[in-house]
Protein backbone atom coordinates (compact mmCIF):
# COMPACT_ATOMS: atom_id res chain seq x y z
CA UNK A 1 0.00 0.00 0.00
CA UNK A 2 1.64 3.19 -1.19
CA UNK A 3 1.34 6.53 0.59
CA UNK A 4 2.76 10.02 -0.01
CA UNK A 5 6.29 8.93 0.96
CA UNK A 6 6.23 6.23 -1.73
CA UNK A 7 4.75 8.69 -4.20
CA UNK A 8 7.52 11.26 -3.70
CA UNK A 9 10.20 8.56 -3.77
CA UNK A 10 8.95 7.14 -7.05
CA UNK A 11 8.04 10.42 -8.79
CA UNK A 12 10.51 10.77 -11.67
CA UNK A 13 8.76 13.38 -13.79
CA UNK A 14 9.07 17.12 -13.37
CA UNK A 15 6.02 19.36 -13.26
CA UNK A 16 6.75 20.29 -16.88
CA UNK A 17 6.39 16.63 -17.82
CA UNK A 18 3.40 15.84 -15.57
CA UNK A 19 1.25 18.65 -14.31
CA UNK A 20 0.60 19.40 -10.66
CA UNK A 21 -2.04 17.15 -9.07
CA UNK A 22 -3.98 16.67 -5.83
CA UNK A 23 -1.38 14.28 -4.39
CA UNK A 24 1.31 16.94 -4.89
CA UNK A 25 -0.90 19.32 -2.92
CA UNK A 26 -1.16 16.88 0.00
CA UNK A 27 2.63 16.44 0.00
CA UNK A 28 3.22 20.20 0.24
CA UNK A 29 0.48 20.58 2.84
CA UNK A 30 2.09 17.91 5.02
CA UNK A 31 5.55 19.48 4.76
CA UNK A 32 4.02 22.72 6.06
CA UNK A 33 3.94 21.09 9.53
CA UNK A 34 7.76 21.15 9.64
CA UNK A 35 9.41 23.91 11.70
CA UNK A 36 11.14 26.31 9.30
CA UNK A 37 11.76 28.99 11.94
CA UNK A 38 15.05 30.82 11.36
CA UNK A 39 15.62 28.97 8.07
CA UNK A 40 13.00 30.12 5.57
CA UNK A 41 12.72 33.93 5.29
CA UNK A 42 9.56 35.59 6.56
CA UNK A 43 6.98 37.81 4.97
CA UNK A 44 8.99 40.91 4.11
CA UNK A 45 10.27 42.69 1.04
CA UNK A 46 13.44 41.74 -0.85
CA UNK A 47 13.92 38.29 0.67
CA UNK A 48 15.72 35.46 -1.12
CA UNK A 49 14.04 32.05 -1.36
CA UNK A 50 15.76 29.04 0.21
CA UNK A 51 16.10 25.80 -1.74
CA UNK A 52 14.91 22.56 -0.21
CA UNK A 53 18.46 21.23 -0.52
CA UNK A 54 19.82 24.13 1.54
CA UNK A 55 17.28 23.34 4.24
CA UNK A 56 18.40 19.70 4.25
CA UNK A 57 21.94 20.65 5.37
CA UNK A 58 21.11 23.03 8.22
CA UNK A 59 23.23 22.71 11.36
CA UNK A 60 20.47 21.26 13.53
CA UNK A 61 18.12 19.20 11.33
CA UNK A 62 16.36 17.72 14.37
CA UNK A 63 14.85 21.15 15.08
CA UNK A 64 12.83 20.84 11.86
CA UNK A 65 10.85 18.00 13.39
CA UNK A 66 10.67 19.06 17.04
CA UNK A 67 7.20 18.26 18.41
CA UNK A 68 5.95 17.51 14.89
CA UNK A 69 3.46 14.67 15.03
CA UNK A 70 4.86 11.40 13.63
CA UNK A 71 8.31 12.87 13.14
CA UNK A 72 9.56 9.53 11.77
CA UNK A 73 7.22 9.64 8.77
CA UNK A 74 7.86 13.35 8.26
CA UNK A 75 11.61 12.74 8.17
CA UNK A 76 11.09 10.09 5.50
CA UNK A 77 8.89 12.41 3.48
CA UNK A 78 11.36 15.28 3.75
CA UNK A 79 14.29 13.07 2.69
CA UNK A 80 12.35 11.74 -0.29
CA UNK A 81 11.35 15.29 -1.23
CA UNK A 82 14.96 16.52 -1.22
CA UNK A 83 16.04 13.70 -3.53
CA UNK A 84 13.02 13.64 -5.82
CA UNK A 85 13.44 14.75 -9.46
CA UNK A 86 9.93 16.18 -9.19
CA UNK A 87 10.43 18.24 -6.05
CA UNK A 88 14.14 18.80 -5.45
CA UNK A 89 14.22 22.17 -7.24
CA UNK A 90 11.49 23.59 -5.00
CA UNK A 91 12.32 26.81 -3.15
CA UNK A 92 10.62 28.12 -0.02
CA UNK A 93 9.85 31.68 1.02
CA UNK A 94 7.53 33.75 3.25
CA UNK A 95 7.39 31.43 6.25
CA UNK A 96 5.13 32.65 9.05
CA UNK A 97 4.57 30.93 12.39
CA UNK A 98 2.38 32.60 15.00
CA UNK A 99 1.00 31.39 18.32
CA UNK A 100 -1.01 33.91 20.31
CA UNK A 101 -2.64 32.79 23.57
CA UNK A 102 -4.57 36.03 24.04
CA UNK A 103 -6.09 35.98 20.56
CA UNK A 104 -6.43 32.17 20.66
CA UNK A 105 -4.64 31.97 17.34
CA UNK A 106 -2.35 29.29 15.90
CA UNK A 107 -1.31 30.19 12.37
CA UNK A 108 1.50 29.12 10.09
CA UNK A 109 2.02 29.29 6.35
CA UNK A 110 4.79 28.88 3.81
CA UNK A 111 5.04 29.55 0.07
CA UNK A 112 6.66 27.04 -2.28
CA UNK A 113 8.09 28.25 -5.59
CA UNK A 114 7.70 25.31 -7.96
CA UNK A 115 9.72 24.39 -11.02
CA UNK A 116 6.70 24.93 -13.30
CA UNK A 117 6.77 28.68 -12.61
CA UNK A 118 3.87 28.69 -10.16
CA UNK A 119 3.64 29.20 -6.42
CA UNK A 120 1.85 27.00 -3.88
CA UNK A 121 0.78 28.56 -0.59
CA UNK A 122 0.40 25.94 2.15
CA UNK A 123 -1.45 26.68 5.37
CA UNK A 124 -0.49 24.51 8.33
CA UNK A 125 -3.22 22.54 10.03
CA UNK A 126 -3.78 22.28 13.75
CA UNK A 127 -0.60 21.47 15.67
CA UNK A 128 -0.29 19.86 19.11
CA UNK A 129 -0.91 23.10 21.03
CA UNK A 130 -4.16 23.53 22.92
CA UNK A 131 -4.40 27.06 21.51
CA UNK A 132 -4.58 25.53 18.03
CA UNK A 133 -7.35 23.15 19.03
CA UNK A 134 -9.21 25.87 20.91
CA UNK A 135 -9.28 27.96 17.76
CA UNK A 136 -10.73 24.98 15.86
CA UNK A 137 -13.50 24.64 18.43
CA UNK A 138 -14.14 28.38 18.22
CA UNK A 139 -15.22 27.88 14.60
CA UNK A 140 -18.46 26.41 15.97
CA UNK A 141 -19.61 29.85 17.16
CA UNK A 142 -17.25 32.46 15.65
CA UNK A 143 -16.67 33.49 12.06
CA UNK A 144 -14.08 34.42 11.17
CA UNK A 145 -11.53 33.07 13.64
CA UNK A 146 -8.14 34.87 13.78
CA UNK A 147 -6.30 32.32 11.60
CA UNK A 148 -8.84 32.70 8.81
CA UNK A 149 -8.29 36.45 8.78
CA UNK A 150 -4.53 35.94 9.02
CA UNK A 151 -4.67 33.52 6.10
CA UNK A 152 -6.46 36.08 3.94
CA UNK A 153 -3.96 38.81 4.84
CA UNK A 154 -1.08 36.42 4.11
CA UNK A 155 -2.47 35.53 0.67
CA UNK A 156 -2.93 39.19 -0.24
CA UNK A 157 0.58 40.06 0.98
CA UNK A 158 2.29 37.21 -0.89
CA UNK A 159 0.60 38.06 -4.17
CA UNK A 160 1.77 41.65 -3.77
CA UNK A 161 5.37 40.39 -3.90
CA UNK A 162 5.34 37.64 -6.51
CA UNK A 163 3.79 37.72 -9.96
CA UNK A 164 3.06 34.01 -10.46
CA UNK A 165 -0.03 31.82 -10.84
CA UNK A 166 -1.12 30.76 -7.36
CA UNK A 167 -2.28 27.44 -5.95
CA UNK A 168 -3.25 27.26 -2.29
CA UNK A 169 -4.13 24.46 0.09
CA UNK A 170 -3.71 22.77 3.41
CA UNK A 171 -4.55 19.79 5.58
CA UNK A 172 -7.11 19.88 8.40
CA UNK A 173 -7.59 23.47 9.60
CA UNK A 174 -5.10 24.49 6.91
CA UNK A 175 -7.58 23.37 4.25
CA UNK A 176 -10.32 25.40 5.87
CA UNK A 177 -8.06 28.47 5.93
CA UNK A 178 -7.15 27.93 2.26
CA UNK A 179 -10.80 27.93 1.19
CA UNK A 180 -11.68 30.89 3.41
CA UNK A 181 -8.70 32.92 2.17
CA UNK A 182 -9.49 32.22 -1.47
CA UNK A 183 -13.05 33.42 -0.96
CA UNK A 184 -12.22 36.50 1.13
CA UNK A 185 -9.06 37.79 -0.61
CA UNK A 186 -9.05 40.67 -3.06
CA UNK A 187 -10.77 40.03 -6.38
CA UNK A 188 -7.51 40.72 -8.25
CA UNK A 189 -5.90 37.94 -6.20
CA UNK A 190 -8.77 35.55 -6.88
CA UNK A 191 -8.15 36.01 -10.60
CA UNK A 192 -4.64 34.57 -10.14
CA UNK A 193 -5.69 31.51 -8.14
CA UNK A 194 -5.85 28.40 -10.29
CA UNK A 195 -6.64 25.76 -7.63
CA UNK A 196 -7.67 25.54 -3.97
CA UNK A 197 -7.15 22.27 -2.06
CA UNK A 198 -8.73 21.30 1.24
CA UNK A 199 -7.49 17.96 2.58
CA UNK A 200 -9.95 16.82 5.25
CA UNK A 201 -10.52 20.41 6.31
CA UNK A 202 -13.60 21.24 8.40
CA UNK A 203 -16.47 23.04 6.74
CA UNK A 204 -18.18 26.36 7.41
CA UNK A 205 -21.38 27.76 8.78
CA UNK A 206 -24.26 28.01 6.32
CA UNK A 207 -23.95 31.69 5.49
CA UNK A 208 -20.44 31.23 4.09
CA UNK A 209 -21.77 29.29 1.11
CA UNK A 210 -24.14 32.10 0.17
CA UNK A 211 -21.26 34.54 -0.39
CA UNK A 212 -20.92 35.63 -4.03
CA UNK A 213 -17.16 35.25 -3.78
CA UNK A 214 -17.60 31.62 -2.69
CA UNK A 215 -19.68 30.99 -5.80
CA UNK A 216 -16.92 32.62 -7.84
CA UNK A 217 -14.28 30.28 -6.42
CA UNK A 218 -16.41 27.14 -6.06
CA UNK A 219 -15.30 25.52 -9.32
CA UNK A 220 -11.63 25.82 -8.33
CA UNK A 221 -12.01 24.20 -4.89
CA UNK A 222 -10.99 20.54 -4.55
CA UNK A 223 -11.82 18.84 -1.27
CA UNK A 224 -10.58 15.36 -0.34
CA UNK A 225 -11.72 13.25 2.60
CA UNK A 226 -10.70 9.82 3.91
CA UNK A 227 -13.42 7.20 3.98
CA UNK A 228 -14.20 7.60 7.69
CA UNK A 229 -13.71 11.35 7.85
CA UNK A 230 -14.67 13.14 11.04
CA UNK A 231 -12.70 16.40 10.93
CA UNK A 232 -13.47 17.18 7.29
CA UNK A 233 -17.19 16.55 7.74
CA UNK A 234 -17.60 18.90 10.70
CA UNK A 235 -19.95 21.87 10.39
CA UNK A 236 -22.04 22.39 7.30
CA UNK A 237 -20.58 20.83 4.15
CA UNK A 238 -21.73 22.11 0.80
CA UNK A 239 -18.32 21.77 -0.84
CA UNK A 240 -18.04 18.96 -3.36
CA UNK A 241 -15.54 16.35 -2.22
CA UNK A 242 -13.78 13.16 -3.30
CA UNK A 243 -13.33 10.22 -0.93
CA UNK A 244 -9.98 8.51 -0.53
CA UNK A 245 -9.23 5.05 0.79
CA UNK A 246 -7.17 5.00 3.99
CA UNK A 247 -5.06 2.27 5.54
CA UNK A 248 -6.12 3.17 9.08
CA UNK A 249 -9.37 3.27 11.02
CA UNK A 250 -11.78 5.92 12.29
CA UNK A 251 -10.26 9.24 13.37
CA UNK A 252 -6.72 7.98 12.64
CA UNK A 253 -7.61 8.32 8.96
CA UNK A 254 -7.14 12.06 9.39
CA UNK A 255 -3.41 11.26 9.11
CA UNK A 256 -2.28 12.05 5.51
CA UNK A 257 0.31 9.27 5.68
CA UNK A 258 -2.57 6.79 5.81
CA UNK A 259 -4.12 7.91 2.51
CA UNK A 260 -3.54 5.31 -0.19
CA UNK A 261 -2.09 6.15 -3.60
CA UNK A 262 -2.14 4.23 -6.85
CA UNK A 263 0.40 5.51 -9.36
CA UNK A 264 -0.01 9.28 -9.69
CA UNK A 265 -3.36 9.60 -7.93
CA UNK A 266 -5.23 8.59 -4.80
CA UNK A 267 -7.26 5.40 -4.48
CA UNK A 268 -10.79 6.74 -4.59
CA UNK A 269 -13.96 5.10 -3.31
CA UNK A 270 -17.59 6.07 -4.01
CA UNK A 271 -18.50 7.57 -0.63
CA UNK A 272 -17.60 7.94 3.03
CA UNK A 273 -18.62 5.04 5.26
CA UNK A 274 -22.07 4.76 6.81
CA UNK A 275 -20.51 5.08 10.24
CA UNK A 276 -18.86 8.37 9.24
CA UNK A 277 -22.15 9.72 7.90
CA UNK A 278 -23.86 8.69 11.14
CA UNK A 279 -21.16 10.11 13.40
CA UNK A 280 -20.96 13.42 11.63
CA UNK A 281 -24.71 13.72 11.29
CA UNK A 282 -24.99 13.26 15.04
CA UNK A 283 -22.22 15.75 15.83
CA UNK A 284 -23.58 18.40 13.48
CA UNK A 285 -27.10 17.88 14.83
CA UNK A 286 -25.78 18.22 18.38
CA UNK A 287 -23.89 21.44 17.59
CA UNK A 288 -26.98 22.91 15.94
CA UNK A 289 -29.11 22.37 19.06
CA UNK A 290 -27.20 25.20 20.79
CA UNK A 291 -27.02 28.87 19.96
CA UNK A 292 -23.64 30.57 19.55
CA UNK A 293 -23.60 31.76 23.16
CA UNK A 294 -24.04 28.26 24.56
CA UNK A 295 -21.48 26.82 22.15
CA UNK A 296 -18.99 29.42 23.33
CA UNK A 297 -19.70 28.67 26.99
CA UNK A 298 -19.19 24.94 26.45
CA UNK A 299 -15.91 25.39 24.56
CA UNK A 300 -14.51 27.90 27.04
CA UNK A 301 -15.44 25.70 30.01
CA UNK A 302 -13.91 22.62 28.44
CA UNK A 303 -10.61 24.36 27.76
CA UNK A 304 -10.64 26.01 31.17
CA UNK A 305 -10.47 22.51 32.61
CA UNK A 306 -7.59 21.60 30.29
CA UNK A 307 -5.67 24.76 31.21
CA UNK A 308 -5.86 23.77 34.87
CA UNK A 309 -3.35 20.99 34.13
CA UNK A 310 -0.75 23.64 33.09
CA UNK A 311 -0.21 21.69 29.88
CA UNK A 312 0.25 23.70 26.69
CA UNK A 313 0.39 20.80 24.21
CA UNK A 314 -0.98 17.28 24.01
CA UNK A 315 2.56 16.02 24.55
CA UNK A 316 2.50 17.63 28.01
CA UNK A 317 -0.41 15.41 29.01
CA UNK A 318 1.50 12.17 28.46
CA UNK A 319 3.23 12.28 31.85
CA UNK A 320 2.25 12.59 35.51
CA UNK A 321 -1.38 11.56 35.01
CA UNK A 322 -2.25 11.52 38.76
CA UNK A 323 -1.21 15.17 39.08
CA UNK A 324 -3.12 16.14 35.91
CA UNK A 325 -6.24 14.34 37.16
CA UNK A 326 -6.12 16.16 40.49
CA UNK A 327 -5.84 19.49 38.62
CA UNK A 328 -8.86 18.63 36.45
CA UNK A 329 -10.96 17.65 39.46
CA UNK A 330 -9.90 20.84 41.23
CA UNK A 331 -10.90 22.97 38.24
CA UNK A 332 -14.32 21.32 38.09
CA UNK A 333 -14.79 21.72 41.84
CA UNK A 334 -14.09 25.45 41.59
CA UNK A 335 -16.76 25.96 38.92
CA UNK A 336 -20.00 27.57 39.95
CA UNK A 337 -22.91 25.13 40.12
CA UNK A 338 -24.70 26.58 37.09
CA UNK A 339 -21.66 26.19 34.79
CA UNK A 340 -20.93 22.71 36.10
CA UNK A 341 -24.53 21.67 35.50
CA UNK A 342 -24.48 23.10 31.98
CA UNK A 343 -21.25 21.24 31.13
CA UNK A 344 -22.60 17.86 32.20
CA UNK A 345 -25.99 18.44 30.60
CA UNK A 346 -24.32 19.38 27.31
CA UNK A 347 -22.12 16.28 27.27
CA UNK A 348 -25.09 14.13 28.28
CA UNK A 349 -27.18 15.55 25.43
CA UNK A 350 -24.60 14.27 22.92
CA UNK A 351 -24.88 10.72 24.24
CA UNK A 352 -28.69 10.91 24.38
CA UNK A 353 -28.79 12.13 20.77
CA UNK A 354 -26.38 9.38 19.67
CA UNK A 355 -28.50 6.67 21.30
CA UNK A 356 -31.67 8.16 19.83
CA UNK A 357 -30.16 8.15 16.35
CA UNK A 358 -28.99 4.55 16.71
CA UNK A 359 -32.48 3.41 17.77
CA UNK A 360 -34.04 5.38 14.95
CA UNK A 361 -31.84 3.78 12.35
CA UNK A 362 -33.60 1.13 10.33
CA UNK A 363 -30.47 -0.85 9.62
CA UNK A 364 -28.76 -1.89 12.85
CA UNK A 365 -25.45 -2.40 11.11
CA UNK A 366 -25.10 1.28 10.18
CA UNK A 367 -21.97 1.52 12.36
CA UNK A 368 -19.38 -0.12 10.16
Amino acid sequence: MNNIVNYVTEAKHSFAEKQFNTVDSLVLSQLAYINFDGIVPGLSNFVVPVSIREIAVVDNPDALFHEVRDSKSNRKLFSAFVNSPRFRDTRLIFYVNQLDDKMEKQFSAVTYLLSDGSAYIAYRGTDATFIGWKEDFNMAFTSPVPSQEEGTAYLNAVTDQICLPIKIGGHSKGGNIAVYSAVKCRRSVQDRITDVFSHDGPGFQDHFFLDDDYLTMKGRIYKTLPQSSIIGMLLQNQENYSVIKSGRVWIMQHDPFSWLINGDDFEYIPSVTKSALYMNGTLNQWVNTFDDQKRELFVNTLFQIIQATNATTFYDLTGDWPKRAVAVLGAMKDMDDETKKFLFQTIRSLFVLAVKNIRGTRKPNIIS
